[in-house]
């Protein structure tokens, strides 16, 4: 259980996460932004719920992929889990290296950036190849002290400046609170990615507490944090920084501060590159396995059984991302990116509930959500309402997401059909051996 928290938070808990809080703040008035932080976290629940039955009915390494084909079909499945894997995981990859180049360049000059976000990802992906207990150790640890790292450091804060809050609950027009309701979805991105270790816990149920628990958890800390920023720094003077949390740090305890909160900084955005490959890499198996992407993202190693060819692919992938962004500076519309195609998934997880409701009536259902459709067409209602206050009011991201569904779409409907047109012709010629299954990686 306290791996599944820490693996569900791991991903949300990222240095990027501090640029996604101050934009929130500047869509309310005054100091409420905690407001729109606590509600954005609440709603996230309700997507927490529809995870956790879908979770429970059909427990997968391959995740959003069965859900989806089951609900829909194959090529919705697919087409949509692909590109949320390949949105969330490039956006929040590419603004946390972002992030994170910015404050080390302003800490340590003497070094290039882009080494330490190289050295970051030899490390997860090394700790990821041995195996999902050590992993799992080091979410842990790196989880748990990054939370009390952040509350301490906004208690402080709060105390410091004799903080005292001022028109508690007037965050002005619903226009600013929807917009920041919106954006502040990205403060949770990635929590429901837990769902593909379904196969490693002891109990099913175990994610379902777990994601609640990180939701609630996260809800509170983060609400403390921006507030602590926004009443001790101005948040104009905050958003004209890529690295916001490190002016706040330099505000409350000086030199001290810039040391401690660079550790922070480092410590989230391990968590990040760990959680992502973590969850990714079982995710890239399980539709290897299916033949849905090429056959070698389905070896494992021998030693460890865990999927070194997607594990190392991922490390590629991040090296490339980080350095693109480093270079073009455009980390903003990657944080709304995810933040919309979050909110995509949620709709589409509040149809699929609905959905197998109807299909699967008498299949067992470890968790069901309780007061019938209630909760599944209120996730609908509510996510798709801020998926498209982020696309109206960012061009930038439509225009984004609109090519890398186009992309998707094509290698859909051409590089998987001739994979499993291969994989069939190939079939009769050869014996089917047995093969371990990596850890987490359990079929249906």
């Amino acid at each position: 259980m306290r791996t599944v928290v820490a693996t569900s938070a791991g991903l949300t808990l990222a240095s990027s996460s501090f640029v996604a809080a101050v934009s929130v703040a500047n869509f309310v008035l005054g100091d409420t932004a905690w407001i729109a932080i606590l509600v954005g976290g609440l709603l996230c629940t309700l997507a927490a719920f529809c995870f956790s039955e879908l979770n429970g009915l059909l427990p997968s390494a391959a995740g959003i992929r069965l859900y989806f084909n089951r609900a829909f079909n194959d090529r919705v499945s697919l087409t949509v889990s692909i590109l949320y894997m390949l949105v969330v995981i490039v956006g929040v990859v590419g603004a946390e290296s972002y992030v994170l180049s910015t404050l080390l360049s302003d800490v340590i000059p003497a070094v290039p950036p882009y080494v330490w976000i190289v050295l970051m990802l030899l490390l997860v992906t090394g700790m990821n190849i041995r195996g999902i207990k050590i992993a799992g150790i080091f979410q842990d640890i790196i989880t748990y002290g990054l939370m009390f790292s952040m509350l301490a450091m906004g208690l402080i804060a709060l105390f410091k400046v004799d903080f005292q809050l001022n028109a508690p609950l007037s965050p002005g027009g619903a226009t600013g609170i929807i917009s920041a309701v919106a954006v502040g979805v990205f403060l949770f991105v990635g929590f429901e990615w837990v769902t593909p270790l379904a196969e490693e816990v002891t109990q099913i149920r175990q994610i379902s507490r777990g994601m609640m628990a990180a939701l609630g958890i996260l809800s509170v800390i983060y609400a403390i944090f921006t507030t602590a920023m926004t009443a001790t720094v101005p948040k104009e003077v905050l958003a004209s920084f890529a690295a916001p949390h490190l002016v706040f740090a330099r505000a409350v305890l000086g030199g001290a501060g810039v040391t401690w909160m660079t550790a922070v900084s480092l410590a989230a955005t391990l968590t990040t590159f760990n959680a992502g490959l973590l969850s990714v890499s079982r995710f890239m198996y399980a539709t290897a396995r299916e033949h849905a992407l090429p056959q070698i993202f389905s070896k494992i190693s021998m030693r460890y059984f865990t999927p070194w060819v997607s594990i190392l692919t991922l490390f590629l992938i991040g090296l490339v991302v980080s350095g693109v962004i480093l270079l073009t500076h455009r980390y903003l519309v990657l944080v709304h990116l995810a933040a919309a195609m979050e909110s995509i998934v949620y709709v589409m997880a509040g149809l699929a509930v609905i959905s197998l409701r109807r299909r699967m009536p008498e299949q067992e259902r470890p968790y069901r959500i309780p007061f019938g459709n209630l909760v599944p067409v209120l996730t609908i209602l509510v996510f798709a309402v801020l998926a498209l206050t982020v696309l109206v009011t960012s061009p930038w991201v439509l225009v984004n997401l609109a090519v890398a569904l186009l992309l998707c779409l094509v290698y859909v409907n051409t590089a998987v059909p001739y994979l499993k047109k291969k994989h069939q012709a190939r079939r009769p010629a050869t014996r089917r051996r047995p093969q371990r299954r990596p850890e987490g990686a359990g079929g249906n």
